[in-house]
């Protein structure tokens, strides 16, 4: 049963271990670590799947997120080789450290193998954004939030939605619907992000003349001619374009020979990987952003700027319901199109009121 954005309420003190490893982890964790270490016991886990610090110790500067009590520095390989690696390494540390509840975040690998060491040695499992669906079983990220979602004893929701969508699979542990914790990262920042203009110069560009792109997901940089489909769009866009390149796609682009077009194209200004405040900046003063990724579709929508997403699915789909998303996949002409559109001028708070982090805390007192 599906508790509708209760009030955060005094609960009894738990050991919690938090297992994160990629950008959007830090940020939700950033909302939650302080408000639960302040009611609760929390050891934070890196994994390493984000090892390089553009991607990683800038969020923990930036946005006060503690200082991991352990990291493993399990980066690279494949995604069954990696998960594989966080799965032995996290087995004995549960053991070592013997927490009340484990606390996961997202879709990603490190999700996945923190829910399966945790169902495995029979410790409470906690899913923040748990119940998001794509409906794509070729996804990776889907794959680990199913898994993820069927081994929770508490599934905290960002929205109805999702609490729908565990209820229709019939779930076994509580659905909390709580609202978003990136909403709490985006109220406590949109001031300073919007009066943030000296990034605009640092880059040669103007408030409303460009876009931002972020494109990184292996169904797109790892396939040769999706890769070469995804450099056609870019150089088929009419405006500047800002593009914070992850490392694994500036590799794929070197080693296809793709880099040195799309470094040179009009109107490009390729970046190393950004903060998440500069990027906030960036992203608030764009006409609009392409991208295919779930956590910059959602920032998009929190920040007001139309988004174009580079996949043709979303676990985001109330951003594509109410106007302010649409779907194009690798599609140069649609991509166009889009961008051409008007937002609806209705942008109601589909993710919560920005106290969702407290909820979460205390949602996970109920598993002491």
């Amino acid at each position: 049963m599906a508790a509708e954005l209760a009030e955060p309420l005094g609960c009894l003190t738990v050991k919690v271990l938090t297992v994160v490893g990629n950008r959007p982890q830090f940020i939700k964790a950033a909302a939650v670590s302080g408000l639960l270490r302040a009611e609760h016991e929390e050891l934070l886990v890196h994994t390493g799947q984000h090892y390089d610090d553009a991607l990683s110790q800038v969020f923990f500067n930036e946005l006060g997120l503690p200082r991991p009590e352990r990291e493993l520095a399990i980066g690279g390989g494949s995604n069954t080789s990696q998960t594989a690696r966080m799965l032995a390494a996290l087995e004995p540390l549960l053991s070592e450290l013997a927490p009340d509840a484990v606390l996961v975040y997202g879709d990603t690998n490190s999700t996945l193998a923190g829910a399966l060491a945790a169902a495995q040695a029979q410790i409470s499992l906690a899913h923040v954004e748990a119940g998001m669906r794509s409906f794509d079983r070729g996804m990776p990220e889907e794959l680990n939030r199913v898994l993820t979602d069927h081994m929770s004893s508490l599934l905290l929701c960002s929205s109805q939605l999702a609490a729908e969508n565990l209820a229709a699979e019939s779930v076994h542990g509580t659905i909390d619907i709580v609202g978003d914790v990136m909403v709490d990262v985006a109220m406590r920042t949109a001031t300073a992000a919007r009066a943030n203009t000296e990034v605009l110069a640092r880059h040669g560009i103007q408030d409303g003349g460009y876009v931002v792109l972020t494109a990184h997901r292996a169904g797109n940089v790892d396939d040769p001619a999706r890769l070469q489909a995804l450099v056609t769009l870019i150089a088929a866009l009419e405006r500047p374009v800002v593009f914070p390149l992850h490392p694994r796609t500036r590799a794929r682009l070197q080693d296809a020979g793709l880099f040195a077009e799309l470094a040179t194209l009009s109107g490009m200004h390729l970046t190393e990987p950004l903060g998440y405040i500069e990027f906030s900046a960036l992203l608030c003063h764009a006409s609009a952003v392409l991208t295919d990724s779930g956590g910059v579709q959602k920032e998009a929508y929190l920040a007001g700027v139309p988004c174009v997403t580079l996949r043709s699915t979303t676990e985001w789909t109330e951003t594509v319901s109410t106007g302010w998303n649409t779907l194009v996949d690798l599609d140069a002409a649609a991509a166009l199109a889009a961008l051409e559109l008007k937002p609806s001028a209705d942008r109601p708070p589909l993710y919560g009121d920005g106290r969702a982090a407290a909820r979460c805390v205390s949602a996970l007192g109920a598993l002491g």
